[in-house]
């Protein structure tokens, strides 16, 4: 099940995606807490704007280096246990919202992941069960200030600004880890590709570790982490990525 987060007229609503009539069935509230109930009401997928399909109510969990190739172009080796590190909520940015590159970076890259949304809570949870505390999934595009990661020596403020992470189009309640891929291109040109099957550290164990050391809650976003092939984006391009399954997210990069 497909469930978008859209603006239509004045309104924010949420709705599951009827794929084959391209309409969007309203609900009465967010399914995350409400439950599916529908208005009554369906709505044009061509006359609503997509949102971030979730705004993340206290944080976002990402993981680095996560793919064994990148972890190489990064010039390391892939941890033993999950990177973990924290992304503001204010960075998160929806399908065709503005990527700002911020004046104190010269080289800002762009990072295409999966992303896993967390629907209850979630504290010490055996990978057996992580499971039972997914939402769904929906695509990221985790950006950074690559010199300024590289030259703080920690990332909070390189990963952190506003705009920084691209969340949608939407969130599916389903996802093929086994055989799911990644691409991103920018300007239409792919620049990463990659298996779901091959991230070092699977979804339910970065739940399991993450969920170890701080309480997750419905809302919460965790990245999984991104292949090999990131690089540079400069004002006017434009960087989509695609989740088999999920669709692809789409923004452009502009210039502060």
């Amino acid at each position: 099940m497909k469930i978008a987060r859209f603006s239509h007229g004045e309104t924010i609503s949420f709705g599951i995606v009827d794929e084959e009539e391209h309409e969007l069935v309203v609900l009465k509230s967010d399914p995350m807490f409400a439950g599916y109930e529908p208005t009554g009401e369906r709505v044009a997928l061509a006359a609503a704007t997509l949102l971030a399909p979730v705004i993340p109510r206290s944080k976002i969990v990402a993981v680095g280096k996560n793919y064994r190739e990148h972890a190489a172009e990064m010039g390391g080796e892939a941890p033993s246990e999950p990177l973990l590190f924290l992304k503001p909520n204010t960075s998160v940015i929806g399908p065709s919202d503005v990527i700002v590159l911020p004046p104190q970076s010269e080289r800002v890259e762009h990072e295409g992941e999966v992303a896993v949304v967390i629907g209850r809570i979630a504290k010490n949870v055996a990978e057996a069960d992580a499971a039972s505390v997914i939402f769904g999934y929906t695509i990221a595009n985790d950006v950074t200030a690559r010199d300024l990661q590289q030259r703080d020596g920690q990332w909070a403020r390189a990963k952190g600004f506003d705009t920084f992470c691209p969340l949608g189009p939407v969130i599916d309640t389903e996802l093929d880890l086994e055989h799911g891929t990644i691409e991103t291109s920018v300007n239409g040109e792919r620049r990463q590709e990659g298996r779901l099957a091959d991230m070092v550290h699977s979804i339910p164990a970065i739940i399991a570790y993450a969920s170890s050391v701080f309480t997750l809650l419905p809302g919460d976003v965790i990245l999984t982490g991104t292949p090999a092939g990131v690089g540079p984006i400069v004002d006017g391009d434009t960087v989509e990525v695609s989740v088999s399954g999920l669709g692809t997210l789409s923004n452009r990069a502009r210039r502060a």
